[in-house]
């Protein structure tokens, strides 16, 4: 088994804008002084019901903002409603506001993204609706978004992205059919991220230990990606080292601030330079999560859990595939080991039954066998396949004998 490191094209060009970054415990309380080094007067805090309505972790957020708090819009969730998105934009320009702040997790990021680009392309909902539907997306503008700063209380590691996911349905207008899709545009790279260790530690255990494995397979992911680059190899790698230090220190039941530092650490490094201008190191554990989840009531983080050490072990034993399992395995602490795949593996695995997530697919509400052929094929069709490791090209019945192996 070898790690084919050699094998990859030596040349690359790497474009990157990232957000500013503001770590450490207590960072909330420079949120005013933040907007104000951006320029930025009035922010909306936009955040989903539950945040809202938690003090221990919006209270901080609303005293950090300080007079720049314009209001508050707390009707954000898991589902990314473009209904949910038009009303925040009418709340935004209703408050007056030149900036949002988002807090929670990526939906909450993601329906923030969203009222951005309405406030900037002025659609309505009929308009919105429409071309949603019947292309997928919703135009960026090249001017008018509305600056982001994003404050994350989860560990799914997608707060330094430009691009963010939308659906519709007819229940909540403004479709006639259920739609889906998404926007991608450099800009909407949020202008600060605010990552508080304390703030992450009000969040439930159970929701903190299904985003774990999502952000953990961002670095997993990364490090094979087909335009992995030497620098987000080096971002990764160390990204992937905290990790699973933090992992299975909060596995083990620890909860001080230095663990959730030390996730939040590892989390910031394995998304940083994953998202491009034009392209993205998501790849095939993606498109096995979106195959999962898009039709069936299974949480993206356990899905993850579920396939990646089953993805994983049949990327190892492809020859023609470089898999990078040398140095997936240094970053797990694994290197010393005489079968790096085996090993990387064994630790991946070790480290999703430390966060008390699910290991088969019979234990969640997902696909049946009977659907796997259906699922299969939506995976090849997902668009991060394109990133997936040099030298693979899988079939339907290849993807279904990982989903075989993981039900």
């Amino acid at each position: 088994m070898r790690s084919h490191s050699s094998d990859r094209e030596p040349s690359f060009r790497f474009d990157y804008d990232p957000a500013t970054i503001r770590f450490g415990a207590g960072s909330v309380d420079d949120l005013e002084a933040e907007l104000e080094a951006l320029g930025l007067e009035r922010a909306l805090l936009v955040c989903g019901s539950t945040v809202g309505a938690t003090p221990t972790v919006i209270e901080p957020v609303r005293s950090g903002l300080g007079e720049r708090l314009a209001g508050v819009f707390d009707e954000t969730s898991a589902a990314k409603r473009l209904s949910t998105a038009l009303a925040g934009r009418d709340r935004l320009e209703a408050e007056d506001a030149d900036a949002i702040v988002s807090v929670g997790g990526g939906s909450s990021l993601d329906v923030a993204t969203i009222i951005s680009v309405l406030a900037a392309n002025g659609y309505g909902p009929a308009a919105a609706g429409r071309e949603l539907a019947e292309t997928g997306t919703l135009p960026v503008p090249d001017e008018g978004l509305v600056p982001i700063v994003t404050v994350p209380t989860t560990l799914a590691g997608a707060d330094l992205s430009s691009v963010a996911g939308v659906t519709a349905d007819p229940d909540e207008g403004p479709v006639d059919e259920p739609a889906s899709g998404g926007v991608s545009h450099p800009d909407l790279m949020p202008a600060a991220a605010v990552y508080d260790p304390e703030l992450v530690a009000t969040t439930p255990d159970s929701i903190l230990a299904g985003s774990a494995m999502n952000g953990f397979d961002k670095g997993i992911e990364t490090l094979y990606a087909a335009n992995a680059t030497p620098v987000t190899d080096a971002t990764a790698r160390h990204g992937l080292e905290k990790l699973e230090d933090g992992l299975r220190a909060f596995g083990d039941g620890d909860r001080d601030v230095g663990t959730f530092e030390t996730l939040l650490e590892g989390i910031v490094l394995v998304q940083y330079g994953i998202s491009r201008p034009g392209e993205t190191t998501l790849s095939i554990v993606h498109a096995f999560g979106h195959g999962l989840t898009r039709t069936y009531d299974v949480q993206q983080g356990a899905a993850h859990g579920i396939v990646v050490p089953h993805v994983l072990e049949y990327l190892f034993e492809r020859e023609d595939v470089d898999a990078r399992a040398g140095m997936l395995a240094t970053a797990l602490g694994v290197g010393d080991a005489a079968d790096h795949g085996a090993a990387v593996v064994e630790a991946v695995a070790e480290i999703r039954d430390g966060l008390d997530l699910p290991a088969q697919l019979r234990e969640v509400d997902g696909p049946r066998p009977e659907e796997f052929t259906a699922v299969a094929e939506a995976i090849l069709e997902d668009s991060f396949m394109a990133n997936a490791p040099p030298g693979l090209a899988p079939s339907v019945e290849e993807i279904e004998g990982i989903l075989e192996a993981a039900w």
